[in-house]
């Protein structure tokens, strides 16, 4: 089939290369020349992984390919997907202006009957404007064809999103017309040939699905990270708790890890979104609203550990190893990072910090620039070379087992903040350090 996608970013790359993957012929449409130029010299803009090789080979093949022009990308595809960008604005809903530009773009270059499909993350009622956008946009040039507007969410974990799309939970599909939903069908049989993920449903439904989806997932990070805090000043272990809580199949395993808070490109937005989407149709939406609320609170709770226990000597001229500066694991994305935060409140406290991550040293060097605050380096151990204390605010798999005696050796004290909770409190006390946690207890003092 023939696919044009409007906007190589996160969502675009990863859509255009798997359907690319799949025999299709891709042409990605983006309007930064930059971008598009590295992507046709195989320069990939995001760290997935998986996600440079597939583009690489597809690229080779000819089956995807990269373009400013966005006229060749609406003759090419009968699916004209709208992959672009929805950041949040000041009230925090979603800019649908580069969503609205596409759909403009699109009428305006339409020649023949195309499907256009909203797969950024969108509120509901933008499908409604995206159509209303092309009919104004056609019926200026004097023209009457025939489209069709479908809702097509992604829902792609950064880290795993190429699994996520060649063997889908689910794929959601919005539309009104039995045609549409069988041409649909066919462009997602190759990832759903072994069990039919299809759910077809009404556009409105489809669009409240995706925002539906992250604010469950954020409400139970907030909820298990309000416990954590309870947790910890009840003298339980909320590891423990985790455990015995999980092992409910109505309550399951999935996201109910405590931490530092949630960041990223998806939950932060839409929860705010998916708020004022509810004010604005008469709702209070308090859960939603509480959500939010206590990860912003959640963000702070490591610094806050580090500022009692450095009591009255301060944060003032202490210098912080931080291990992890993306919001998660296999990412380099640090949009709403936990780590930005925690770096803004030390910086405000007078400390420095030293920082690694595997993957996210550029994107820190893109935020920070040379910022005298905070100096990033190669590897865990030059970090933690010097520094007061060390604090955990990724879970990369490297960190989960490091060399402690050799890190006792580089930290000025065996102090350690870990804000994802992956080492064994007893064996840190045990190698001699004083370790924090997140909702477990009374800090263990070295032994």
């Amino acid at each position: 089939m023939r696919v044009t996608i409007f906007g190589s970013g996160y969502v675009g790359l990863v859509t255009g290369a798997c359907l690319a993957e799949a025999g299709n012929h891709v042409i990605c449409v983006d309007v930064d020349a930059g971008k598009i130029e590295r992507l046709n010299r195989g320069e990939v803009p995001i760290h997935e992984p998986g996600l440079d090789a597939l583009i690489k080979r597809n690229s080779a093949a000819g089956r995807l390919e990269f373009t400013t022009e966005a006229a060749k990308g609406i003759e090419h595809g009968l699916f004209q997907i709208i992959a672009v960008g929805t950041p949040p604005d000041e009230d925090g809903s979603a800019d649908l202006s580069y969503v609205l530009a596409a759909a403009r773009t699109i009428a305006t270059h339409l020649n023949r009957y195309a499907i256009v499909i909203t797969k950024s993350t969108v509120p509901v009622g933008t499908a409604d404007k995206v159509r209303k956008e092309i009919e104004t946009t056609l019926k200026a040039r004097g023209v009457s064809i025939e489209f069709d507007v479908v809702s097509n969410p992604e829902f792609l974990k950064e880290g795993a999103a190429i699994q996520d799309f060649m063997k889908p939970d689910r794929v959601v599909i919005g539309t009104d017309n039995p045609r549409t939903q069988e041409l649909m069908r066919a462009l997602y049989e190759p990832f759903t040939r072994q069990h039919d993920r299809l759910i077809v449903m009404d556009i409105r439904s489809s669009e409240l699905t995706k925002y539906a989806a992250n604010a469950m997932l954020a409400t139970k990070i907030s909820f298990m990270n309000e416990l954590a805090n309870i947790a910890e000043r009840l003298g339980a272990d909320i590891e423990k708790v985790r455990v015995g809580i999980g092992s409910d199949p109505r309550i399951g395993y999935s996201f109910i890890y405590p931490g530092a808070g949630y960041g990223g490109s998806c939950f932060p937005k839409d929860v705010q979104a998916l708020i004022r989407s509810a004010r604005d149709a008469g709702h209070q939406p308090e859960v939603l609203t509480a959500v939010e609320s206590v990860n912003k609170r959640q963000k702070t709770v490591l610094f806050e550990k580090m500022r009692r226990h450095f009591g009255d000597a301060g944060l003032k001229g202490r210098c912080i190893a931080l291990w992890g500066l993306a919001f998660k694991p296999n990412t380099d994305d640090m949009r709403e990072a936990p780590s930005r935060t925690l770096i803004a409140l030390l910086k405000e406290a007078g400390a420095t910090v030293r920082a690694y991550d595997p993957v996210a040293a550029t994107e820190a060097r893109r935020i920070y620039g040379d910022a005298p605050y905070l100096h990033l380096c190669k590897n865990a151990y030059e970090a933690a070379e010097g520094a007061d204390a060390l604090a955990i605010i990724t879970e990369w798999q490297e960190f989960r087992s490091p060399d402690f005696e050799r890190l006792k050796k580089l930290l000025k004290s065996p102090l350690v903040f870990d804000g994802r909770n992956i080492y064994d409190p007893n064996m840190l006390s045990r190698f001699g350090f004083t370790y924090y946690a997140i909702g477990r207890g009374k800090p263990l003092p070295a032994s």
